[in-house]
């Protein structure tokens, strides 16, 4: 899917007449900032559902997904930069809201792994690391739909460019949001099968050095079975 929207990015969707060729990282700023966000509001939720029900595995479905947003917003914030440096002449405007609250969220989440591991106790640590995710999760639809609200913006609106202009950038938009949601989804099961692996691993390896009472090795002077 991604390469079919890379794809479309170069050879069907259009240059922009105003600002180019370097228009079309709009088509992987955008979709990767849409991901992002709805990734630490998915991290809110798990970390909702480990909250109601004590069970880790939501606990560690907050992590991952929060932990990949983390990941996705440092690409958008470096495409950010450099579309903004190209259309714009600065790397980042500091009166534009868009901008200044993404990267607000940005920080915000960048405590939350700092934050998590700084608490030894392991039940401690999944309550107070879903609280976190709770509360932060609810502030970013809070500061985007007040950015929404503003009078004044200098960023361009994902909408109004996909509305506006011909079909061809709204498809290939389209399918670079899917590709990009689809990514994400991905990386999610890749982490948690690999955190799964891990702890599994654990298990085994105390349990055979006998912290378990099945895998505990007989005494020498115990006869044997048979």
């Amino acid at each position: 899917m991604l390469t079919t929207a890379f794809a479309l990015v170069f050879f069907y969707a259009p240059v922009d007449a105003d600002q180019g060729i370097i228009q079309k990282i709009f088509y992987v700023h955008v979709p990767l900032a849409i991901v992002a966000l709805c990734g630490f509001v998915a991290g809110a939720v798990f970390g909702l559902m480990h909250l109601r029900t004590r069970d880790r595995r939501w606990d560690m479905r907050s992590y991952v997904t929060i932990h990949l947003s983390i990941v996705l917003a440092v690409g958008v914030l470096i495409t950010g930069s450099i579309w903004a440096r190209a259309s714009w002449g600065q790397w980042f405007v500091w009166d534009e809201p868009m901008l200044v609250v993404f990267l607000i969220v940005f920080l915000l989440y960048a405590t939350y792994q700092p934050l998590r591991f700084s608490i030894e106790d392991p039940e401690k640590q999944a309550r107070y690391a879903s609280v976190f995710a709770v509360t932060a999760g609810a502030f970013v639809p809070l500061c985007f739909g007040a950015v929404r609200m503003a009078q004044n913006l200098t960023h361009p609106q994902a909408g109004t460019m996909t509305t506006s202009g011909p079909a061809s950038v709204s498809q290939t938009f389209l399918i670079s949001l899917i590709g990009m949601a689809l990514l994400f989804v991905t990386l999610c099961k890749y982490e948690m099968a690999s955190k799964n692996a891990t702890f599994k691993l654990r298990s085994l390896r105390r349990r055979l050095a006998g912290d378990d009472d099945d895998f505990a090795p007989a005494p020498r002077s115990a006869a044997p079975q048979l």
